[in-house]
């Protein structure tokens, strides 16, 4: 049903990789976010909380650096032990307290000097990203928005692509700088992964106004910011989160398992996915003189 549109979706979408740690700690931990473009002009859709995460990068960065310089500059007749105590006690530093995070916006741009600005959305989940001063931009086909949104409707099935599963693996951490690192070398990419599901239900805001949609079947993490779009590829949403409903189905239930008896409680809950509305969508992009491709419904 869904595997020209997925060939297409695949196209101008891209994922975001990052790479974390805590303060002390040498255990990396690997994760993922989507964007997806929208014209040659090198603008971009993704989630807000996409963005944020580009900021937290910058400002760790520099917490970081204002950490290292004090400690490098030394504290005088004070112990480097005493030293280290008392600067970690005002970075607020500890094993629980992220400590860098790196980002890479992948296969998306080339040249040296590339720059980004964005535009996140008052509102709802949703950001505009601007690739500047690119010498090419890694994308020649862009996605499809409908006219409007009058088939968007409880039963229409869409799609969801992003990059869910990280598997790539080109970092490090150097011995000798003690800092998060890409490399060019290991595993660079992950593959993509579809997640179908169908509509449910809009969501709607204190206004009254519907801002969002909402997926019979969850949005994974590494998901949000990619294009949710139907079987011919036009894109209709945002994924933007998932929701957690009770379902009020709680069992505490006796079950044999390896030829013993074991208690099993369990709260059943159904994960459903949550987009952003194209109508939300198409009204950014116009405010923010935005470029974009767009069909009349068949």
């Amino acid at each position: 049903m869904f595997e020209t549109a997925i060939e297409s979706a695949a196209e101008f979408t891209r994922p975001i990789h990052t790479i974390s740690r805590n303060y002390g700690s040498e255990v990396v931990q690997a994760g993922a976010a989507s964007l997806f473009f929208v014209n040659a002009d090198g603008w971009a859709i993704t989630c807000k909380h996409v963005i944020e995460l580009l900021r937290v990068s910058k400002a760790l960065e520099s917490h970081r650096n204002a950490f290292l310089k004090e400690i490098s500059d030394g504290g005088g007749p004070l112990a480097p032990r005493k030293l280290l105590r008392q600067l970690e006690s005002k970075y607020q530093l500890s094993k629980n307290k992220a400590y860098e995070l790196n980002t890479m916006l992948v296969e998306c741009t080339d040249g040296a000097q590339v720059s980004l600005e964005w535009r996140v959305h008052p509102n709802v989940d949703l950001a505009l990203i601007k690739f500047k001063d690119f010498q090419n931009l890694r994308c020649s086909k862009f996605p499809t928005f409908p006219a409007d949104s009058e088939a968007l409707n409880p039963g229409k099935f869409l799609c969801r692509l992003g990059f869910p599963f990280p598997e790539f693996n080109n970092y490090k951490i150097d011995t000798a700088t003690n800092s998060l690192q890409w490399t060019t070398e290991g595993r660079t990419i992950s593959p993509r992964f579809p997640v179908e599901g169908m509509v449910t239900r809009n969501l709607i805001d204190q206004a009254g106004t519907v801002f969002g949609f909402e997926l019979s079947t969850p949005g994974l993490r590494g998901q949000s910011g990619g294009p949710a779009f139907d079987a011919d590829g036009v894109v209709w949403g945002v994924q933007s989160e998932t929701a957690h409903l009770d379902l009020d189905f709680d069992v505490d239930q006796e079950v044999i398992r390896g030829g013993s008896k074991k208690k099993v409680h369990h709260n059943a809950f159904l994960h459903v996915g949550r987009c952003i509305h194209i109508n939300v969508i198409r009204e950014f992009m116009r405010e923010h003189a935005v470029a974009f491709t767009q069909r009349t419904n068949s």
